[in-house]
């Protein structure tokens, strides 16, 4: 069945006293529902809480089937509503949020059961003394506080199937995560559960009383811990609970035999008639005497029909025989089991195959392989697309007979261990949404525009089997609300998209089913919102709960105190170049809050910080923006986003679309090295090319000299051919190689600076060399001083008398 919007008229409205539009504007938040659910074909009072919620004026269900007949305020912050559920609504979990007059509120959800619906009641947290209840199908609305433990007392007889689920963090109020077990009168554990593949991390538990007499089912936290918060949906009774069914598929608009698996008793045969159209949220109730199962089991839709295993099947001489396009079905039914199936296939044929089970909410974990007429392994996957799931596209390469195996990653199995092949042709598809923005959550998944205003957003495209150029729908827009979104390139995946409300709109919204198509229009594909809830999330990571989301909620709202604009730029941002934009904030007499300004869309290689403020009073601000050097060249669509405290709440609008236009540098820059000495001058040589004429003298300078190192700003013009920078160091400027030194240039147009940065180089700075040593003076050559002759020597009267002996002794011998 087809979602449609479901529109909710209000029989009463909240009287609001409202001395001033401007500061009365509100974010409103909606945090608890109470009930969380109902019993289909009947009415029920809803009591909503949260933040902002004193306008409330309507109710999105995003189910057909639910009719809001009243409305009460309560105070500020929560209101009353009754809401009458058709007998046909689809059992099981449907998204709804509020719209108030001034914003619509995160995603919720609210639950639709089989059953009438009672309160538990304290005191009930003993064993002793639990809260005794009839073993009717029915469902019990509780809370669990911290090491809180609930217990209720049932009357069976022997044979009797006694049967519990419980709906806790599937609620998504916050990270609850149920235990429930049935007990007999000695507290003996006859079931017990915890986390179930069927219901994550909520739980089940089903027996047949062994003998007449009281039992006990046990509702807790597994950790006992729980707050304010842990409120929980359970369901009490009689109800068969299987844990899967099988086949877990079947062709649209065909009646389907299954088999109901994983009951205490004997298995469950039935019939099921399936739906003509697809629908994502289709599964099938197990019913027997003892009522109708609290909720359905998922059941895949297919244009085709089933092949189901024959065993033995185990080896490849021992396949079950398929043919293709059929879903092959089967059960990994004991540890160790492995499943074939063969068919035929031919040449160049391509197909997506992808083996289904967790997405079935089975315990399978499956791995599948893909082998030709001999055994020749051809490929395989484990986990695909961010699932245990297994998938993979092949081309077939020849004619000839195929087998394709299925087994559980760890070689485990069980009797509810289902599976299901499909084989699909590869089609093209698109769908769009609007990314999740983490420190926002939710808030910004949804569109409201202020009365003679504008609210921006991106959207994101998601192709697949096709490349090109995505054209956005505008129609069905609420009454006095236009859109504006150019083409979708073919390489962009995020696209900016600006709805703008008229003064005079009505306030009001819907729920729109939001689509796209591709420009070329031999692609005869239509692509459709889809978003996704989360709503409970471990460490802010990890997605715990959350829901599907494929219609967008879109209002009109109360006027805001202020709007944006973007002044537009009359020149370019060059590729490594800089822009400083000018964005004007216009505000409503007696607004002065401050403004939180962000630039949420930016093209390829466009840079700059996340936001930036208008302060308090002030009504300007320059948004920097940066082009790195592979900046994509074109014309690109931007808008501001605005975000000030309106008075009860954040107030956000845009501005309006304007285009930033990146270009290639109009000049291109060479400069060479250069060395010096410290204290010393150099000259920085730099080639000038002109790629883009400009008029008039463009002024460029060095920028990343070391300390205390200058170069005069310079001009050029076109004509220009070289520059030289005269280099003026100090002699404390640093010795060494400085090479982060570029140009920044700066062309005027339209009396509007077109910032570059271009070139590069190194400037060497020495230490100067030490002067040269002094030579030593000469030393005057000292004058050679001849010695004065001897004084005659006076003899000694002895003295005397030798000298005569040697005298006549030499005479004598001559």
């Amino acid at each position: 069945m087809t979602r449609m919007t479901q529109t909710i008229c209000f029989v009463g409205l909240i009287a609001l006293t409202v001395s001033s539009v401007l500061l009365e504007a509100a974010d409103p938040r909606l945090t608890l529902i109470r009930p969380r659910g109902g019993q289909r074909g009947t009415e029920v009072e809803l009591l909503l809480s949260g933040n902002r919620l004193e306008d409330a004026e309507q109710i999105l269900f995003h189910s057909e089937g639910f009719e809001q007949i009243g409305i009460e305020a309560v105070n500020a912050n929560s209101f009353k509503a009754k809401v009458k559920i058709a007998h046909e609504v689809r059992l099981g979990e449907h998204v709804m949020a509020v719209r108030t007059k001034s914003g619509i509120s995160d995603y919720h959800t609210f639950w639709v059961g089989p059953y009438p619906s009672a309160a538990e009641k304290e005191p009930n947290s003993t064993f002793e003394q639990p809260q005794e209840v009839e073993l009717t199908n029915q469902t019990m609305e509780g809370r669990i506080d911290n090491e809180d433990v609930d217990y209720f007392r049932v009357n069976a007889k022997k044979g009797q199937r006694i049967s519990v689920e419980v709906e806790g963090l599937r609620l998504g109020n916050t990270l609850f995560d149920p235990y429930c077990a049935i007990l007999d009168k000695d507290r003996f554990e006859l079931a017990a559960c915890d986390d179930t593949p069927l219901l994550y991390q909520d739980c089940m538990a089903s027996v047949v009383a062994p003998e007449d007499g009281v039992y006990i089912i046990e509702i807790r936290d597994s950790s006992y811990r729980g707050n304010g918060a842990s409120y929980y949906r359970a369901h009490l009774g009689t109800f068969p609970r299987p844990t899967a069914v099988y086949p877990a598929g079947g062709q649209l608009g065909q009646e389907v035999d299954v088999t109901y698996l994983g009951m205490p008793a004997a298995e469950l045969k039935a019939k099921v008639k399936l739906p003509a159209t697809q629908s994502e949220d289709f599964g099938v109730l197990a019913e027997d005497a003892g009522g109708l199962s609290a909720s359905p089991n998922t059941f895949r839709l297919f244009p085709h029909g089933n092949v189901l295993e024959v065993e033995p099947n185990e080896d490849r001489t021992k396949a079950t025989p398929a043919t293709m396009p059929n879903a092959f079905n089967g059960i990994i039914q004991a540890d160790g089991d492995v499943d074939f199936f063969k068919f035929t296939a031919k040449k160049n044929e391509t197909w997506e195959i992808h083996c289904h089970a967790r997405s079935l909410r089975s315990p399978l974990d499956p791995v599948m392989n893909l082998y030709d007429a001999n055994g020749k392994g051809l490929t395989g996957n484990d986990d695909a697309n961010r699932s245990p799931d297994s998938y993979f596209r092949y081309k077939f390469p020849a004619d000839g007979e195929y087998s394709i195996r299925v087994t559980d990653h760890l070689k485990r199995g069980g009797a509810d261990f289902v599976y299901r092949i499909e084989f699909t042709p590869v089609t093209p598809s698109i769908d769009l949404g609007i990314p999740r923005v983490t420190r926002y959550g939710q808030e910004r998944q949804t569109i409201y525009v202020p009365r003679g205003n504008r609210i921006a957003t991106r959207m994101t495209i998601r192709r697949q089997n096709f490349g090109g150029d995505v054209i956005l729908s505008g129609e069905g827009l609420p009454q006095g609300m236009t859109m504006q979104a150019l083409q979708v390139p073919a390489n962009m995946s995020t696209w900016p998209v600006l709805f703008e409300a008229a003064a005079d709109a009505p306030i009001g919204g819907k729920l729109l089913d939001f689509t796209c198509k591709p420009a070329d229009e031999k692609q005869t594909v239509t692509g459709h919102f889809k978003n996704f809830a989360d709503m409970v999330r471990y460490q802010n990571a990890q997605i715990l709960w959350g829901r599907p989301v494929d219609q967008l909620a879109i209002a009109v709202i109360e006027e805001s105190p202020y709007s944006l604009e973007i002044v537009q730029p009359k020149v370019p941002i060059v590729q490594n170049g800089s822009m400083a934009l000018k964005i004007i904030a216009h505000r409503k007499e007696g607004f002065t809050k401050k403004i939180r300004v962000e630039f949420p869309f930016r093209s390829p290689g466009i840079g700059t910080r996340s936001y930036i403020d208008i302060p308090e009073g002030k009504s300007e601000v320059i948004y920097s923006l940066n082009a790195n050097s592979n900046a994509a060249v074109g014309k690109w669509p931007v808008f501001a986003l605005g975000l000030a405290d309106g008075g009860k709440g954040t107030v956000m609008v845009s501005s309006q679309m304007a285009t930033l236009e990146v270009a290639p540098p109009f000049v291109q820059l060479a400069l060479e090295r250069a060395a010096t000495e410290q204290g010393k001058p150099a000259d920085i040589i730099c080639k000038v090319t002109t790629s883009t004429p400009y008029e008039g003298d463009a002024t460029v300078k060095l920028v990343g000299l070391p300390h205390k190192a200058e170069a005069v700003e310079m001009k050029l013009n076109k004509e220009t051919a070289e520059l030289i920078f005269k280099v003026n160091t100090a002699v404390e400027s640093p010795v060494g190689k400085h090479k982060n030194i570029y140009c920044q240039l700066v062309v005027t147009q339209n009396g509007e600076p077109i910032a570059h940065r271009l070139g590069s180089t190194q400037l060497q700075i020495d230490k100067p060399l030490p002067p040269p040593k002094e030579k030593p003076k000469a030393q005057p050559v000292a004058k050679k001083v001849e010695p004065k002759p001897a004084a005659p020597k006076v003899l000694t009267p002895l003295e005397k008398l030798r000298l005569e002996a040697e005298k006549r002794k030499e005479a004598s011998q001559k």
